[in-house]
């Protein structure tokens, strides 16, 4: 596998903590979530997963307290990461894990497929095989990005979006107490 990170601020030292997904979604009606709910992955093999894992997505930064603005990138985010495997792999799956460092609310996105893998991640990332919005346009949106392939074995990325990352004032001050309060509902604290 060939790594490309592009790390903008987060700190990838710290332990992170996944938020436990097993509650009702307002996404989901009044039923139980499924195992595959549960653990925030869906299986993309058509245009309506590509719906419901950018639902997911959206549902998950909501309930996490992402303003309006972050939650449409995390949902176009994974738009094109599942459109990609549509286009190029034919199937793969996204999970979509909440999650925090310390204080730090977070979603990490991760696409994986068994499609033909990517010749050259880099020139990928930076665009030169793209026509559209692609893995540079997921690379612009999200805090943290990183892309692993081997030709005839598939392709992985993994993102990541922090919440607050750069805002401040007191609105954003107010929603991340809110959001913490979430948090600490939802996950333990890391000792």
């Amino acid at each position: 596998m060939i790594p490309v990170s592009a790390a903008l601020d987060a700190d990838s030292e710290a332990p992170m903590v996944p938020i436990d997904l097993r509650e009702r979604s307002p996404q989901h009606g009044n039923r139980e979530l499924s195992r595959a709910d549960d653990e925030g992955v869906v299986p993309i093999g058509s245009a309506a997963d590509v719906v419901t894992a950018r639902d997911l997505g959206r549902a998950l930064a909501a309930r996490l307290g992402f303003s309006a603005c972050d939650q449409m990138m995390i949902a176009t985010a994974i738009s094109e990461l599942a459109r990609n495997m549509l286009e190029f792999a034919t199937v793969g799956r996204i999970a979509i894990t909440p999650t925090r460092t310390g204080t730090r609310l977070g979603l990490v996105i991760e696409a994986q497929d068994q499609g033909p893998g990517i010749a050259d991640p880099a020139a990928a990332v930076e665009g030169a095989h793209s026509s559209g919005f692609g893995l540079p346009g997921v690379r612009r949106l999200m805090d943290e990005f990183d892309i692993a392939s081997e030709v005839g074995k598939g392709t992985t990325v993994m993102a990541k979006k922090w919440q607050f990352g750069g805002g401040g004032g007191l609105a954003s001050m107010h929603g991340a107490t809110i959001a913490m309060e979430v948090a600490d509902t939802l996950c333990p604290t890391v000792p």
